[in-house]
């Protein structure tokens, strides 16, 4: 019997993560210490108040039933976070709802509002969820570029009328994945108008408000007047509270999409696990002075990162927001090839710009989730690998 894939599955290669973390074993086979700036998981751990609260709530045995749904703790806790850090006012009751991380949203989301011949607008480069979540839905996507000329900001004017006529949805991130770029309130304005000029369902991911550098600004996109008639927000403990491996995000805003996308998740999970919720309530309505702690962690890495890079011949510019840094990588270089490169010669491991996205390609992403000593020895490495193949460049 011959096994085969469905047409929706058939169309996906294997995931740029899992070649990845191939060629990563193969290099440590070979007995080469390989410094990890791929993936976006946090190497630091939650406030030890959220270990200790589910600790606590976990050694309780009639925890362990089916939770089906958000808590009403939980949902008020996600509307004080957002009021305390956004200025956003939100109805517990039907503007949230809880997700198992907002991948799994996002994931679910197009399925639920997209039929085959629907179109979606995409970032490019993006995260690639967004792009598979449309896929496995049956729908048309179209690639908005994000470009440096254009401050990685999609233009809206450029999209063709008949596209727009088969436009259901639009997908926007900012602080960005793997760009990291940010939006203002003026972009933020023009999109809300667009949506309603065109009657499009803006969903804007929101995954690393809490990561932004430099005192800028964090803007909700639901801050906008008007957003949440066309929007919803999709945010997550991962990245805020290091709560990656718990699973546990939500989505907020119109009140009509979120009731599509629960209807559906009624039908497909069961909820997440109590003390997890618990644990989720308490990181959301602490003083959230961990938060700025955080942030200068990350900023020190950055900063390290970044004039290690420089020493050695490469300038990129400093990130504003996020765990990453998106560089465009010396000329002569295809991504793949200077990320596969990277891996087996200098032994660190970066993300290749194509897997974003065609416009990704001629950039890399690098994750800060290493210490300062480690990302200043990969910086180090990148230098003596870009030197001994200076014939490249």
């Amino acid at each position: 019997m011959i096994i085969t894939p469905s047409k929706k599955i058939g169309k996906f290669e294997t995931g740029i993560f899992s070649e990845l973390a191939s060629r990563k074993q193969k290099a440590m086979k070979a007995g080469r210490d390989v410094i990890d700036l791929s993936v976006g998981s946090p190497d630091m751990p939650p406030p030890e108040f959220v270990r200790d609260t589910l600790a606590r709530y976990a050694k309780d045995p009639t925890a362990y039933g089916y939770t089906l749904k958000g808590i009403p703790e939980f949902h008020n806790a996600v509307c004080s976070f957002y009021q305390q850090r956004y200025g956003v006012e939100l109805e517990p009751e039907r503007e949230v709802l809880q997700l198992m991380g907002s991948q799994d949203g996002l994931a679910h989301l197009a399925t639920a509002m997209i039929d085959p011949g629907d179109y979606v607008l995409v970032p490019d480069p993006g995260y690639p969820i967004y792009e598979a979540s449309v896929k496995l839905a049956g729908g048309e996507m179209y690639p908005m570029p994000l470009t440096e000329e254009n401050h990685f900001l999609p233009q809206l004017n450029n999209i063709p009328v008949d596209i727009l006529d088969k436009t259901k949805m639009m997908i926007l991130s900012y602080p960005g994945n793997p760009v990291t770029a940010l939006a203002d309130e003026s972009f933020f304005t023009e999109v809300v108008s667009f949506a309603k000029r065109n009657e499009i369902l803006v969903v804007h991911d929101f995954a690393y408000s809490e990561l932004i550098f430099d005192d800028h600004l964090q803007i909700s996109f639901l801050s906008i007047p008007g957003a949440r008639e066309i929007g919803i927000e999709f945010n997550s403990l991962s990245k805020t509270f290091n709560m990656a491996g718990c699973r546990i995000g939500y989505a907020v805003g119109n009140q009509d999409a979120l009731n599509i996308l629960g209807t559906m998740k009624s039908h497909i999970d069961y909820g997440v696990f109590y003390p997890i919720q618990k644990a989720a309530e308490m990181a959301l309505t602490s003083n959230l002075s961990q938060l700025s702690d955080q942030v200068k962690v990350y900023e020190a890495r950055r900063d390290a990162l970044i004039s290690g890079l420089a020493k050695g011949g490469w300038h990129v510019p400093k990130t504003v927001a996020t765990m990453f840094i998106w560089a465009r990588i010396p000329d002569g270089w295809k991504s793949r090839d200077f990320a596969y490169q990277l891996i087996e010669k200098a032994g660190v491991t970066v993300v290749p710009g194509d897997a974003f996205g065609k416009q990704g390609e001629g950039f890399v992403r690098m994750a800060l989730v290493q210490p300062v000593e480690r990302l200043t020895e990969a910086a180090e490495r990148i230098g003596a690998f870009l030197v001994s193949n200076s014939n490249k460049v």
